[in-house]
């Protein structure tokens, strides 16, 4: 089992002067690509639903200016980390003079497709400004995230959302809030792999809202992952048995909609042997943003 429930946050003992915020993960309920600009990036749609399974940032506030990553991952220069390019990033456009240390509680698959990246680095944006007391925008912090990755703004945002553009033109949804089981094959896919693809289709016509939530819609990255990662396919195929499997993202991630938390752990249960999984309930409304409604 990975991932971890609602209520995580306000469970953990904290060093003197810090604060945690959650990083959820989120679905890509479909993803069709549409076309692809002369800049080399995919024009796409997609719906984003948050899940209550998150990382935690805790994040403590210096006077010094630094910006220090206190848990740094393995093979990953801490400049590189997502959550220190946001702060530093933030910092300079801001003129802040106060830096920040931060810790990573890292609760989500990598590689999963669950956006675990671009969260923790919208958590940080999002926390800083509150933080910092720079009292900037959504907009303003929208934009600014979108250079670190087109996912980041959906994040920054906090709102199940029907996604164009290459993911940052963003129209809020209210959707069902189902139960999902997410299986974590033992694989992470490449995501510049998979959109670099040949043979990956770029020319699907668009849809419009009423037509995904009457049901339509898949995933055009599931042919080249199942091509390319079998055993993602074969997770995709244990699972159809119970309900309509999906592929998040690029994956590695799949998943499928429960009506109850019973129901998708009943078929957590079932798991095969060394297969990993965890049950998370979508939200509309991210957990992030109902911590900053609470801290206001």
């Amino acid at each position: 089992m990975v991932g971890q429930g609602p209520g995580t946050v306000a469970e953990q003992t904290l060093p003197v002067g810090a604060s945690l915020w959650p990083a959820p993960a989120k679905l890509n309920l479909f993803l069709h690509i549409t076309g692809r600009r002369a800049d080399g990036y995919h024009t796409l749609q997609s719906v984003f639903q948050f899940l209550d399974s998150t990382d935690l940032i805790r994040l403590r506030v210096t006077t010094d200016g630094a910006i220090r990553l206190l848990t740094p991952m393995p093979g990953v220069a801490p400049e590189q980390d997502l959550t220190v390019r946001a702060a530093r990033l933030l910092q300079s456009a801001a003129e802040v003079t106060a830096g920040v240390e931060i810790q990573v509680d890292k609760r989500l698959p990598l590689g999963g497709g669950l956006g675990g990246g671009s969260s923790d680095a919208a958590t940080v944006l999002v926390a800083l400004n509150r933080l910092w007391g720079l009292d900037w925008t959504e907009d303003r912090l929208a934009t600014l995230g979108l250079r670190l990755g087109a996912d980041v703004p959906v994040f920054v945002r906090g709102r199940a959302a029907w996604a164009e553009g290459v993911g940052e033109i963003l129209t809020p949804v209210v959707l069902p809030e189902p139960w999902y089981l997410v299986l974590v094959p033992p694989v992470t896919v490449s995501t510049a792999e998979i959109f670099s693809a040949p043979e990956l289709t770029r020319d699907t016509p668009p849809i419009r809202i009423p037509a995904f939530l009457s049901g339509a819609g898949g995933n055009d990255c599931e042919p080249v992952v199942r091509a390319r990662y079998p055993v993602v396919g074969q997770y995709l195929d244990w699972l159809s048995q119970y309900g309509r499997a999906c592929l998040t993202g690029t994956g590695a991630c799949v998943f499928a909609a429960f009506p109850d938390q019973a129901d998708a752990q009943q078929v957590l249960a079932q798991l095969p042997d060394g297969w990993r999984g965890f049950v998370a309930q979508g939200r509309n409304r991210s957990p992030l943003q109902q911590v900053l409604e609470q801290r206001t």
